[in-house]
């Protein structure tokens, strides 16, 4: 916390310069990095408080000023916001900060998988809306005749990617097919990949013009009859890494192109990233770690649960899951990815 005031009053200090506002993306930057800064601080500070009270309560109770009651409600709330601000402390790495890109990808069973992406595409679209975060759509590609077979949203707000960063890999479902005459069980699989969105001041990351290959072609999806009859829409591929990104979310191609190579950067850091995981895991080798790609939940409808293979969390209520209910998810991987070999838990309502 010393640290973090520190960090306030040096950056604050910055935003008095007469010249502060002549680069306003470092600007930005610098505000909400004091904002998240304060945030922290007010945690802190509201923690001490409920903990005095706590102790008061008690020695009122003591003195019996106070029912036990009292003390006992008192404790519940002090123990709830640790609670909170011990989950929030998992959210401690640099790109934890960052906005995130979400991209879907539908697996192997034609409609009934890109119908599935389609359903999760909206899944994360309203647990975004419900938490307070903006969505920027930046692709999609349609199914041949339902749903999509893959698309990216870009999701802006304080901790986006440290709240999705566990979503990365294969999410199965299960139920009684709308697209069986039949009426089958149908298992369908879409992958998600997450990964945080870095601006310039956050990395420095040098891509050679020649290391890269652009492909324009007409956008597809919603936005009407200009971006359906230009190639507006961008493709980008490093050859290297043979990663490929794409953007249709402007009119504009430049103004893509640009958004495609912040993604493109943002990959590579990505990359990057999960090089550096690796050899730390080789060094901690008794820790478990999650393998990119893998299955990480499952959600059957028709027995009515969703659970995640990990954390083991289970609810008995998929729909208000697809309808945004994602956080006791988010929470309880984060808190299993601190602590491995934890408690299963589970949610019986």
């Amino acid at each position: 916390m010393d640290n973090r005031s520190r960090e306030v009053e040096d950056l604050t200090a910055e935003t008095l310069d007469p010249n502060f506002w002549n680069d306003p993306k470092r600007a930005e930057t610098i505000q909400r990095k004091i904002g998240m800064s304060n945030n922290w601080l007010a945690d802190y500070r509201k923690i001490a408080r409920e903990v005095d009270d706590l102790e008061g309560m008690f020695e009122f109770q003591k003195e019996g000023l106070a029912t036990e009651e009292e003390v006992h409600a008192q404790y519940l709330r002090t123990t709830e916001t640790l609670a909170d601000a011990e989950f929030r402390s998992t959210l401690n790495q640099k790109e934890d900060a960052m906005n995130a890109v979400l991209t879907i990808n539908a697996g192997a069973g034609g409609t009934e998988a890109c119908d599935w992406s389609a359903m999760l595409l909206r899944m994360y679209k309203m647990w975004a809306e419900k938490d307070g975060f903006k969505v920027v759509e930046l692709f999609e590609q349609d199914g041949d005749a339902a749903g999509i077979k893959s698309a990216s949203i870009e999701i802006r707000g304080d901790y986006a990617y440290g709240w999705l960063k566990g979503e990365n890999g294969v999410h199965r479902l299960v139920r009684i097919s709308p697209f069986n005459a039949q009426g089958k069980r149908q298992t369908s699989f879409s992958s998600v990949f997450v990964y945080p969105l870095v601006e310039d001041d956050d990395i420095n990351i040098v891509i050679k013009p020649d290391d890269i290959e652009m492909d324009v072609f007409r956008a597809s999806g919603a936005g009407g009859q200009h971006v359906n009859r230009t190639n507006s829409a961008v493709r980008l591929r490093h050859l290297p890494t043979g990663i490929a990104v794409e953007c249709q979310a402007d009119r504009s191609q430049h103004r893509n192109r640009d958004t495609a190579m912040t993604m493109l950067k943002s990959r590579l850091y990505e990359l990057e990233m999960r090089k550096r995981q690796a050899e730390k895991d080789k060094v901690e080798s008794g820790k478990s770690k999650i393998e990119w790609g893998s299955q990480i939940r499952s959600y059957v409808l028709d027995d009515r649960w969703v659970k995640d293979l990990r954390s083991g969390y289970k609810v008995h209520n998929p729909d208000a899951v697809l309808n945004g209910d994602l956080d006791p998810f988010l929470k309880a991987y984060l808190m299993w990815e601190r602590n491995p070999t934890g408690e299963v838990v589970e949610d019986e309502d």
